[in-house]
C-alpha cells in the first residue's frame, strides 16, 4: 500500500453516528417507498430511488470516508469534496423526489401529530416561500461558494474541525437551495416561467468560471498552508492549484449544462405540441362550404 494512503488510513476514524444517520434515512426512504408502491399512490421510480441512495452515499463519501483525509495535502481532493457536496449530492437526492417517501417511511403518529403542526404553522411556509425562489437561492450558493474559498476563510476552516464542519453544512445547505428551483421536487410549485431557469442555470456558472479560473491561472499559491505539506504525490504546490481550478471549471460548467439542455429540449416540445394543437383546433374551426349550404346563398 503506499505511504500516502497508509498514512491516510491511519488518520480515519470510522464515522459510527454519520453511518447510522445515512443507513437510517436509507431505510425510511425504502420503507416509505414500498408502502407508496403497495398503495399505488405515486410510485417511485427505480431510477429515482437509485438516485437517492447515491447521493446519500456520496454525503458520506465526502464527511466520513479516508477520501477526507487528504483534504489537508491537496487542493484538488479538498475541491471534489466541495464540488460533490454543493453540485451533485443535492442534485441526486432532490431528483430521488425523497419528501413523500420520507414522510410515509416515518411513523404514521409522529407524522400526524409533532411534523403535521410544523408543517401547517405560518411562519415557516412565509419563510419556505421566501428561501425557495431562485434570487434567493442563487445568491445563496454564490456567497457560499465565493465566501468559503476566501484565503482568510478557508485557512479558518482547515485549522478548525467546527468551522471545517460549518463549512461543509453551509456547501451542502446551499446546495440544495440552489438545486430546488431547477428541480423541482414536490411540494415545490413553481411561480416563475421554466425558461427563466435556463438563465439561473448560465448565471450561476458565472461565479464559478471566474473563481476557477483565478485559481488555475493565478501565478502564486492563494492558499499557503498547502506549500507547507509534504509533497507526496508528486505534484507541486502550484500545479495542484490549478488542477483544482480547472476541476471546478469543467465539472461545474458540464453539471450546469445536462438540466439547460433537458429543460430546453422539453420547452420546445410544449411549444411544438401547443402549435400542433393551435393548427388542429383552427382547422376544425374552418367549415366547408359543403358543411355550410347557407354561405352560397347570396344575400
Amino acid at each position: 500500500m503506499p505511504t500516502f494512503i497508509h498514512v491516510a488510513f491511519e488518520w480515519w476514524t470510522f464515522p459510527v453516528s454519520l453511518t447510522l444517520a445515512t443507513f437510517l434515512t436509507a431505510f425510511l426512504y425504502l420503507r416509505g417507498s414500498l408502502h407508496l408502491h403497495s398503495s399505488s399512490v405515486n410510485t417511485i421510480q427505480v431510477w429515482r430511488a437509485g438516485s437517492f441512495l447515491l447521493g446519500l452515499f456520496l454525503i458520506w463519501a465526502v464527511l466520513g470516508s479516508p477520501l477526507g483525509a487528504f483534504d489537508e495535502m491537496l487542493l484538488t481532493v479538498h475541491m471534489v469534496q466541495h464540488l460533490l457536496l454543493m453540485t451533485v449530492a443535492p442534485a441526486l437526492i432532490l431528483l430521488g423526489s425523497p419528501f413523500m417517501p420520507l414522510l410515509h417511511g416515518l411513523p404514521r403518529r409522529f407524522v400526524q401529530g409533532a411534523l403535521g403542526p410544523v408543517f401547517r404553522w405560518s411562519l415557516l411556509q412565509r419563510v419556505g416561500r421566501i428561501i425557495s425562489q431562485p434570487t434567493f437561492c442563487w445568491l445563496s450558493a454564490a456567497a457560499a461558494l465565493v465566501g468559503w474559498h476566501i484565503p482568510v476563510i478557508f485557512t479558518q476552516a482547515l485549522h478548525s474541525e467546527g468551522w471545517h464542519v460549518v463549512e461543509h453544512a453551509c456547501f451542502l445547505g446551499t446546495g440544495f437551495l440552489f438545486w430546488w428551483p431547477v428541480i423541482q421536487p414536490w411540494p415545490s410549485v413553481a411561480v416563475w416561467p421554466r425558461w427563466s431557469i435556463l438563465l439561473y442555470l448560465f448565471l450561476a456558472t458565472v461565479p464559478c468560471d471566474i473563481l476557477s479560473a483565478f485559481l488555475a491561472f493565478c501565478d502564486r499559491v492563494v492558499y499557503p498552508d498547502y506549500l507547507s505539506v509534504p509533497r507526496r504525490f508528486g505534484i507541486s504546490a502550484l500545479a495542484d492549484q490549478q488542477c483544482a481550478g480547472a476541476l471546478m471549471w469543467t465539472c461545474v460548467t458540464f453539471v450546469y449544462l445536462v438540466p439547460a439542455v433537458i429543460l430546453t429540449m422539453r420547452l420546445l416540445a410544449a411549444q411544438s405540441s401547443a402549435q400542433e394543437e393551435s393548427m388542429q383546433s383552427a382547422s376544425r374551426g374552418i367549415a366547408s362550404p359543403q358543411s355550410n349550404p347557407r354561405s352560397l346563398e347570396v344575400v
